[in-house]
This record gives C-alpha cells, sequence and structure tokens, in this order.
C-alpha cells in the first residue's frame, strides 16, 4: 500500500492549502506561480509510468496492423520492413484511429482525464451529447445534440480506418471511405474532425489515394508541419512557452535539477520573467525547427547531409518527448520521427517537385499553406490545428467562472462520461488534495504572456472573484464534449449557448472570458466576456507586447 500510495502521491505544495485559498488573489497567483516554476503540474511518477505504456501499446499495435500486410512482416524481421510506405501508410491510419477513439494526445491525467482516463468514443457514439457542428443552427446539420445519424457516421469511421489498418495492401478503395467520412463527420461535429488530427492526418490520408504520388506528397506534409511549427513560435510568448514546459517535466522532477529549473527565470522567486539561458533554449529550438527540415528538402539525395538533419530533428523531438508537454502530443513525436527517416533516408528519389495530380496538390497546398497562413493572420476563424500553431503558447482559450456551486447545474443536466474534475480526483484523493492539485493549473495560463490580459479582465467579468470557481475552458470542454487539445474555438460562444439551453444559469451564475490567439504581427489579442445569461457584456484587445516585462501574477 506505501508504495501505491508513493505512485499516486503529487508532489507536496510548499505552502498549506487552506491558507493559500484564504488569501487575495493576486498573493494566490504568485504563489501558485512559484509552485510551478520548480515543481509543474506536481503529477505523481505514476502518470509519466501510464503514458510510456500508453506510448509502448502504440508502436506495438503498429507493428502487429503491419503483420496484415502481405508486402511487410513480423516484429522479428521489423529491420527489414519498417521504413516502407506500407509500414509508415499503416501508422497513419492506426494513430488517426487511436486520435479520433480519444486514447491519443488527449487522453490521461495531463489533459484532465483521470476516471475514466478518454473521451472521444464514450461520446462520439453516445446519442444526445454535446457536439459542435461547423454550421452552428442550420437545418439539419447544425444540431447541437448527437443523434444517431451522428452516431452511425462516427461508427463507420471507426470502422472503415480498422479496414485499412487490417487491409492485406492500403489501396485507393479502401482509403477513399475515410477520406469521405472524416470531413463529413467534422461538419456535423468539429470536435471529431479535430480530435482525429485531421489538419495533419488528413493530407497524409489522401497522398494514398495516388499510389504513385504517395512518397512524394508525404514528403512535403512532413516538411510542412515543421515549418509552420516552427513560424508560429516567431511570437514574444514562445520563450515563456518553453519555461513552462520544461518545468512540468517528469524528467527533471528530481531535486537536483530544480536549480536548473530556476535558472530558466530572471530571479526566482520573485522574478519570474524568462532568462538569458530560457531565451537561448527557445530560440536554439527554433532554429533547428526551421532549418533541419529546410536542409532535408533543399538536399534531397544528400546523405550526409539528409542524415545530420535527421539526427538534429530526432533530438528534437526527444527534448518535447521528454517534456511531457501539457496534451501530451506523445504519438505525433514517435511518428514524426520514424516518418521522417523512413521518408528522407531511406527514400531519398521521393521529391516534391514529382507532384503532378492537381487534386493532391491543391489538397497539400489548402492543408500546408493557406489554411496555416490564414490562421496566422485571421485567428478567431480558424482552429489553431489547422493553423499549425503548434507548442507556441499562443492558443485562443476560454475561463469560465461559476458562483458559488452552479456548476453542478452541468452535472445534472447533460449527458457526459466524464465527471466534474474534483469529482474525478475524488477517486483518488481527499478533497483537499484534489483541489490543491487543479489550482495548480492557473500558473499554467498566467504565465503564458496571453494569459496574463486576464488580471485586467477579471474585475470586469465579476465583482469578486472570490465568490467563482475558476475552471478552464479546457477542462468544460473535455467534460461536456468529450475532446479538448488547446482549442479555445470547442469552448467559446456556441459551447456556451448549448450549455445555457440545458442549464438555465441565472444572471451573474456563469461568467466566460474568451481570449483569441494573438495575431502574427500585431500580436493582438481579441477578448469577450460572456453572461450566461445576459449575453455579451464587452469586447475588447490586448497585447502580448505589454505582458512581456510584467509579471504572471499582475505586477
Amino acid at each position: 500500500m506505501n508504495f501505491l500510495n508513493h505512485l499516486l502521491a503529487p508532489k507536496p505544495l510548499p505552502y498549506d492549502y487552506q491558507d493559500w485559498k484564504d488569501a487575495p488573489f493576486m498573493q494566490r497567483a504568485k504563489m501558485v506561480c512559484q509552485v510551478w516554476a520548480t515543481q509543474g503540474f506536481g503529477a505523481p511518477i505514476s502518470i509519466a509510468i501510464f503514458y510510456f505504456l500508453k506510448i509502448v501499446f502504440y508502436v506495438w499495435m503498429w507493428i502487429w496492423f503491419c503483420s496484415f500486410s502481405t508486402e511487410l512482416g513480423t516484429r522479428a524481421t521489423i529491420g527489414t520492413w519498417w521504413f516502407e510506405l506500407e509500414a509508415i501508410g499503416k501508422f497513419i491510419f492506426w494513430t488517426t484511429l487511436l486520435e479520433v477513439f480519444g486514447f491519443g494526445g488527449a487522453s490521461g491525467p495531463l489533459t484532465g482525464r483521470y476516471m475514466p482516463p478518454l473521451g472521444g468514443v464514450t461520446y462520439f457514439l453516445r446519442p444526445n451529447t454535446i457536439k459542435v457542428p461547423l454550421f452552428p443552427n442550420t437545418p439539419i446539420i447544425g444540431k447541437d445534440a448527437r443523434g444517431i445519424v451522428d452516431v452511425v457516421l462516427n461508427l463507420l469511421l471507426y470502422y472503415f480506418l480498422i479496414q485499412v489498418c487490417i487491409a492485406p495492401k492500403i489501396t485507393p478503395e479502401v482509403v477513399l471511405p475515410v477520406v469521405i467520412l472524416l470531413p463529413l463527420c467534422g461538419v456535423l461535429d468539429r470536435t471529431v474532425f479535430l480530435a482525429a488530427r485531421a489538419d495533419i492526418h488528413l493530407p497524409m490520408i489522401v497522398c494514398f489515394m495516388f499510389p504513385e504520388q504517395t512518397g512524394h506528397g508525404l514528403k512535403i506534409v512532413w516538411f510542412g508541419i515543421w515549418f509552420w511549427a516552427a513560424f508560429s513560435k516567431l511570437t514574444p510568448n514562445f520563450t515563456s512557452a518553453v519555461c513552462v514546459m520544461i518545468c512540468n517535466s517528469p524528467c527533471l522532477g528530481l531535486s537536483m535539477f530544480k536549480g536548473f529549473k530556476k535558472r530558466l527565470f530572471q530571479s526566482y522567486p520573485d522574478n519570474l520573467k524568462p532568462s538569458k539561458l530560457a531565451k537561448y533554449m527557445s530560440h536554439f529550438g527554433t532554429v533547428i525547427e526551421f532549418t533541419a527540415p529546410i536542409l532535408l528538402i533543399l538536399f534531397i539525395g544528400n546523405a550526409q547531409i539528409t542524415y545530420y538533419a535527421l539526427i538534429a530533428l530526432t533530438v528534437f523531438h526527444l527534448f518535447i518527448f521528454m517534456n511531457f508537454p501539457m496534451g501530451v502530443p506523445m504519438e505525433w513525436n514517435v511518428i514524426m520521427v520514424v516518418g521522417a527517416w523512413a521518408l528522407f533516408f531511406h527514400h531519398p528519389g521521393f521529391t516534391p517537385m514529382a507532384l503532378q495530380h492537381p487534386i493532391l496538390i491543391g489538397v497539400l497546398a489548402t492543408s500546408l499553406f493557406i489554411l496555416p497562413l490564414a490562421g496566422n493572420f485571421f485567428p478567431r476563424k480558424i482552429s489553431f490545428l489547422l493553423s499549425m500553431r503548434y507548442y507556441a503558447g499562443t492558443w485562443a482559450y476560454s475561463i469560465w467562472l461559476f458562483k458559488g456551486d452552479s456548476k453542478e447545474k452541468i452535472d445534472q443536466n447533460i449527458p457526459k462520461t466524464s465527471k466534474d474534475l474534483i469529482k474525478q480526483l475524488l477517486f483518488f484523493y481527499d478533497k483537499d488534495t484534489a483541489e490543491a492539485i487543479l489550482s495548480r493549473v492557473m500558473a499554467f495560463r498566467l504565465m503564458h504572456l496571453p494569459g496574463r490580459l486576464l488580471h485586467s479582465l477579471l474585475p470586469k467579468a465579476v465583482d469578486n472573484i472570490d465568490d467563482y470557481q475558476w475552471v478552464e475552458g479546457e477542462f468544460v470542454a473535455g467534460e461536456v464534449v468529450g475532446w479538448n487539445f488547446g482549442d479555445g474555438h470547442l469552448h467559446h460562444e456556441p459551447l456556451l449557448a448549448s450549455i445555457q439551453k440545458r442549464c438555465d444559469f441565472e444572471s451573474g451564475e456563469l461568467r466566460v472570458i474568451m481570449v483569441e490567439s494573438p495575431t502574427f504581427l500585431s500580436q493582438q489579442l481579441e477578448y469577450r466576456i460572456h453572461d450566461a445569461k445576459d449575453g455579451l457584456i464587452e469586447r475588447g484587445f490586448g497585447c502580448t507586447k505589454d505582458f512581456i516585462h510584467k509579471m504572471p501574477w499582475g505586477e
């Protein structure tokens, strides 16, 4: 029992939780940010073990699916076939299935899923759960409650993804149903489309509709993902995002690394602005993510340059993997590395210049150029996933403020699988420990530059923050629609309207602060404050550049 308690015990807070609750808001914010700087989320070692075992399962299942292919082999002969296009295809379709099932990146404790550890399928195949249609209130396709048609289409999507995974050969005939169903499910529910990580997987899948062009197209997809992920880091916020991520790393959880974490800040504990070390690390990572893919594209066929560029990218992805970033896109790091070595090192003959089919060119141009470019300049219109603005810390977000115990209305009135996070944690801990664990989430938000806008917005949203329960919109989405991965557009106005329709909050019972991603050049942040019943209270703008010299707690 002591061993089990050790596995499940979160890192203890260096202060009394009850005293923290009684402190003024700014003091609470300061204390919890100081804790994040040395402990991160404070997750127990069992959480790292959970994600490690999940990756082992992920790779093992890929190998098993490959054994169905007539052109591949078994685990014993993996060294002779893992780099074949057929094997990479199995990896892509299996990853898509895992993600849309809900057991991929958006699963487990680091995404607010304790019991059960996944949403996804438990919502997508359940009638009357809330969904987020692409065209709200439109007849037939704009309903916000899942019906039998939604369930059947999602079931078919799972079925045909499995069919590709166990097919003796990936052909256009077995791929076509997935190409049709994935966008169709996305029109009815954006959550399903994003959960499948269609931002990257759909263009990959479309490549397999053109067998002679598949390898050429996949190289462009891999390059596009790296390029835009690096491009999204050209923001004043990225250095703060690196600090937040590294401080949360379970691999740096030992006390011997505490001094290194403190060095990421100018003067811990009173000055948590990023230090020169943090800036150098963030700039170095961005340079690697920019230059290595460019070298791979410019020097196709040059084995030596390709080899060293791939080594750099492998180390880059391993660094991300070891830091367990919130959202835990662990599978993404694995498939990017495996695919990179297969496509660029083992298949030097594949070249983007050989692309000829206009449909494939159009799909790749739209997903890898038009949408990311538009999303950087018009972030309110396009999901950060489709914009490929990945781990830059500039995601759209929302903070839901429930007065008193009014959040109970969600449990009472909305069909769902996941309970409130506190109730999930009560399966493992007492109430104070559960609340103390979740109190750290405030630090995650405030230590990113866009989160510091909240200090001026909270007084506009509520008269007394102490009367309200602070809940991240991420957790509301995870609880209500079954999936969350940093996309604030899943818990903005449409979800608020759907929840209000079912829960009928009174004036002042639920206030929601919604903040968009900053635009690329101006770094302008649009915000909106809503009351669930009364509607829009205020709309305005801020700028991340204004918060560079401010502390996370508002000073």
